[in-house]
């Protein structure tokens, strides 16, 4: 007892001559109330005669204190109680008495204590008024006999301290000095310090220390050597990873199973899984110890992660042959691998052979699969298959149910979903935020929220969440908000957001989108301009759509505006946004606007894209300003921007329709001196940058020839076309049947329709009539003897066009 050991202390403290009488005094009254009040290892108990004793020590000089602690060297938990007594009563310990009782928890290996103290020091070190290296200063002097042991035992456990609390750049200041006093902390420690800077992912520092203790003329044991085959494994240097295994051959020290299998582990980490798996074969075979269970696991791994599955289960199927005890994760890293490729039928075979093994699933291994057949949209067979786990009594975590839940939610059984949390709690599963986002997102889905009370039942869950003392995320709030106006419910949206106690600046920006997708363009402006007041900027992305809503509306100037507010609030406008707005401006024919708009971004430091410029050089040739969009093609070519078959194609059509109107313009003589480039210049650039055609730069072309009356270089075109490997569509097909029909080759427009019927193409309406329209042509030349070598009128091409022409009729 702290009391009889401190009564012991007595004669001791009475035979220190220099103490004053007052302090003897006080020394002997503390020894009888310790005596009293005291028990092994807890903290002494305040009296307020203890206290008033206390309150007189702060009068003794403190190396009065370090001689008690020194008294009581044999009775450490006595030492330490009153150590801690005195600190707790205001007493400032100094670099002496903090020394003092370090002394004492050294000497009797008393770690957990010493190290609560170290750690109470290098935490308040600023603040007590010397460092932790000071501590080792004091304890040096007088050191004798079994006490010359005490410094290293100190440093081993400033090491793990300092460690702990990941001071590691102090700890290696620990080794530097110890070294320089002659010693240097135990192995244990060092490897110790060495394995969690690895785990700290601080390598290179690891393999430093090795280096340093190396020279220093520590000896490594066979753990110092598996925690450097760990470092270069990890940087993925397997040439040092041999060296490592030569020293420890050297120093003969044999490797253990943990080292062999570190290295595998290594090989697979680094993509070398093939190799690891021949290395592992080969020691098996050698009878070197491995740790097979786990030696197989990376392995499988390795190969999963590698995406080569076969291989992966060949390897699991080997290891069931050598007998080897398997456990969750090589099965649980197959089936992963087999659900992240697709093959969840493969997956769902692993599992059923690793349950038939006697071998326990998980909920980890059961996400995986719930996960995958979501993905694959298998939705109906998930749920199925979580209620036959849950039949079997196999744990599923919030993380399972969520998948489930969800998948509730894609079928419209919201209710069931619902239940799901009763299901929860009563498996003492406490549902997390993730889950009522789900349910509630459920009853958002296709405008779920404006029909059978589900804007009540999700409010409901957000408040029933909010009583769980769940901390309910924006996201909830606003998918209610955007839920209701989808509905058709902007009223009860708006009413919702006035409701919230602590509405913020996101709930607002959520009435937004609402307004957006309900097509309420000019309230969601007006709000975006009231939060941009208060400098607030909701999302690009419902920026962008505002943007859109408002073009298609025609307020360009309103778009306009948008764009300004953006820029005034420091956020850059995408280049999608500028590019949506110049089209509009061109389609509303202002093209001063548009042009100023695109200056505007190089005013920005910015560099329009092939986009951009695409639209620009469109929009100046529908208004027929060719000059104005050649000198725009000209400057993307200088800005190194490569066009496209698109911007080919842009310029060939105005071009050739340029060409067309010179050739039926009465005075086209006269505008042969002007320089117009030929739309033949684009053609052979995009052979020279080796652009390919596509089908409509290829129609472009077919229908100029067919205008121009050289329709046998249309067919030359619509041949080439289909050579290249593409397929007309049906604007390639009317083009040249419309050639046809009015060069008055009948049969020929004929058999390219039925052509065009046969590839699957379903002709339009204009189609129909334009070939019906030939036909009766056709049909009043033949009564008036006008030709005589038409073809046959009524053979089956003709029954097909009429049977296509009664079916669009009826589908009108």
């Amino acid at each position: 007892m702290l009391g009889q050991s401190l009564w012991k202390t007595r004669p001791a403290l009475w035979s220190f001559s220099k103490f004053s009488p007052i302090a003897r005094k006080e020394m002997h009254y503390a020894l009888d109330q310790l005596a009293s009040s005291s028990s092994d290892e807890q903290e002494i108990i305040g009296t307020p005669n203890m206290n008033h004793f206390v309150n007189r020590v702060f009068e003794l000089h403190r190396v009065e204190v370090v001689e008690t602690l020194n008294t009581l060297r044999e009775q450490p938990d006595k030492a330490l109680s009153f150590f801690n007594r005195l600190k707790e009563d205001g007493f400032s310990h100094d670099v002496c008495t903090y020394a003092s009782i370090i002394r004492i928890l050294c000497q009797c290996c008393w770690e957990r204590k010493l190290d609560s103290v170290l750690l109470e020091i290098i935490g308040r070190e600023k603040h007590l008024g010397f460092k932790v290296m000071d501590l080792f200063e004091i304890l040096e002097e007088g050191l004798e006999g079994e006490d010359s042991n005490l410094l290293v035992r100190l440093s081993n456990a400033l090491v793990k301290a300092y460690v702990s609390v990941e001071m590691f750049d102090e700890v290696i200041d620990i080794l530097f000095q110890t070294q320089r006093r002659g010693f240097i902390p135990h192995i244990f420690s060092c490897n110790f310090l060495m394995n969690r800077l690895i785990c700290c992912g601080k390598v290179d520092m690891a393999i430093a220390v090795y280096q340093q203790l190396k020279r220093l003329g520590l000896k490594a044991n066979d753990y110092t050597y598996g925690i450097m085959i760990k470092a270069f494994c990890r940087k993925g240097n397997f040439e040092k990873v041999v060296g490592i295994f030569q020293e420890m051959d050297e120093a003969r020290v044999r490797p253990n199973a943990v080292a062999y299998t570190t290295y595998i582990e290594g090989l697979c980490m680094h993509g070398r899984t093939e190799f690891g798996y021949e290395v592992l074969k080969a020691w098996r075979e050698s009878k070197i110890p491995l740790d097979d269970a786990f030696a197989y696991y990376v392995v499988i791994k390795g190969f999963c992660d590698e995406m080569k599955l076969e291989e992966a289960a060949d390897v699991l199927f080997e290891a069931e042959l050598h007998g080897i005890v398997l456990d969750t994760f090589p099965y649980g890293a197959l089936i992963r691998g087999y659900c992240k490729c697709g093959n969840i039928d493969r997956a769902l075979e692993v599992h059923d052979e690793m349950m038939s093994n006697g071998i326990k699933t998980n909920c980890v291994i059961l996400s995986y699969i719930l996960q995958s057949l979501c993905q694959m949209g298998r939705d109906f067979e998930a749920v199925n298959q979580f209620k036959k786990f849950t039949n079997f009594g196999i744990f599923l975590d919030e993380v399972c149910y969520n998948v489930v839940a969800d998948a509730l939610c894609k079928a419209g059984k919201v209710e069931e979903a619902v239940e799901l949390l009763d299901e929860m709690k009563g498996k003492q599963i406490s549902p997390d935020i993730i889950n009522y986002t789900t349910l509630i997102n459920g009853y958002c889905l296709q405008g779920g929220l404006a029909r059978n009370g589900h804007a009540r039942k999700a409010i409901g869950l957000l408040n029933h969440a909010e009583k769980q003392g769940l901390q309910c995320e924006i996201v909830m709030r606003n998918m209610i908000i955007k839920g209701l106006c989808i509905g058709g419910k902007v009223r009860e949206a708006e009413d919702f957001l006035d409701s919230l106690p602590d509405k913020c600046f996101e709930n607002d920006a959520a009435l937004v989108d609402g307004y957006i997708e309900s097509r309420l363009t000019k309230k969601a402006f007006k709000l975006f301009l009231k939060l941009a007041n208060q400098g607030f900027l909701v999302r690009k992305a419902s920026c962008s759509k505002l943007l859109s809503s408002l073009c298609k509306d025609g307020e360009n100037y309103k778009a306009l505006m948008l764009l300004k507010v953006m820029s005034d609030l420091n956020v850059e406008p995408t280049k999608l946004m500028y590019s949506q707005l110049i089209g509009a401006f061109f389609k509303a024919g202002n093209c001063i606007n548009a042009q100023l708009l695109f200056d505007q971004i190089f005013a920005r430091r910015q560099t329009p894209d092939l986009v951009i410029y695409t639209i620009m050089i469109s929009g100046y040739c529908k208004m027929n300003l060719l000059q104005e969009a050649l000198l725009l093609f000209n400057n993307m070519n200088e800005r190194g921007i490569k066009p496209d078959v698109i911007t080919y194609t842009v310029l060939i059509n105005s071009h050739l329709k340029l060409n067309l109107v010179s050739l039926s313009s009465p005075d086209a003589p006269q505008n042969k001196d002007k320089k117009i480039m030929d739309a033949s210049t684009f053609w052979r650039e995009m052979k020279d940058k080796e652009i390919e055609p596509d089908v409509v730069c290829y129609t472009v072309l077919i229908d100029y020839y067919c205008r121009t009356n050289n329709l046998w270089d249309a067919i030359r075109i619509f041949d080439q076309m289909i050579e290249s490997g593409l397929e007309p569509d049906n604007a390639t097909y009317m083009t040249l049947i419309s050639g046809y029909c009015k060069r008055g080759y009948l049969a020929r427009a004929l058999n390219l329709f039925e052509e065009m019927y046969r590839r699957g193409i379903q002709p339009d309406m204009r189609t129909i009539s334009t070939v019906d329209h030939c036909i009766l042509k056709a049909k009043r030349v033949v009564r008036t003897g006008g030709c005589q070598n038409l073809p046959d009128l009524h053979y089956p091409e003709l029954l097909l066009l009429f049977s296509l022409k009664e079916g669009q009729c009826l589908k009108m």
